[in-house]
């Protein structure tokens, strides 16, 4: 059942599993969805979030890993990112999903990442993140374009826990940005 909470897509949902499309051309609804992205990101605590976390099915994510208060945001917005550069050691670190509200899960990802993406100018970017906050979100939330969330990450048994526990906390009133 699909379900939106605070205009976020909530899991289980078939959106969240869903290979969304490159973006072909940048309009003027492609700039109003990066600008909803923002609000929704802000709004909720978060410092990532994907197209299809708000129900919109393309290649399109806003990160903001630094923003203090309403007056120092500095949000990335990346369109058809491609992860060129996954390597570094391997850190296992909780991660929390606005999707997931209520739990977190510990994610083994490399340490560093390149990734490539057009901003809403159309340049051709790169991003490159080593051993932080940054290089975890760029994975988190390029992973979510692909179908691929963080629950998908853990062994079955594990990945069973975290929907019991998800489903607990939404039973409990956990929202998105909300995290055990």
């Amino acid at each position: 059942m699909a379900e939106l909470m605070d205009g976020i897509v909530i899991a289980p949902d078939e959106r969240l599993k869903t290979e969304c499309a490159p973006i072909t051309e940048i309009t003027d609804e492609i700039r109003a969805l990066a600008e909803r992205m923002a609000a929704d990101m802000y709004a909720t605590d978060g410092c990532g979030i994907a197209a299809p976390q708000v129900g919109e099915l393309v290649q399109m994510v806003v990160i903001d890993c630094n923003y203090i208060d309403q007056d120092n945001r500095n949000p990335y917005v990346l369109i058809n990112p491609e992860i060129v550069v996954a390597d570094g050691e391997e850190h296992e670190l909780p991660e929390g999903c606005l999707s997931f509200p209520g739990i977190t899960v510990r994610v083994t990802r490399p340490g560093h990442v390149i990734v490539r993406a057009r901003n809403l100018d159309g340049d051709l970017m790169q991003y490159e993140a080593r051993d932080n906050l940054m290089a975890v979100c760029l994975q988190h939330e390029i992973d979510h374009l692909h179908g691929v969330t963080m629950i998908d990450h853990l062994t079955p048994a594990n990945r069973m826990i975290a929907l019991r526990n998800l489903a607990e906390a939404k039973a409990a009133g956990a929202r998105p940005g909300d995290t055990d």
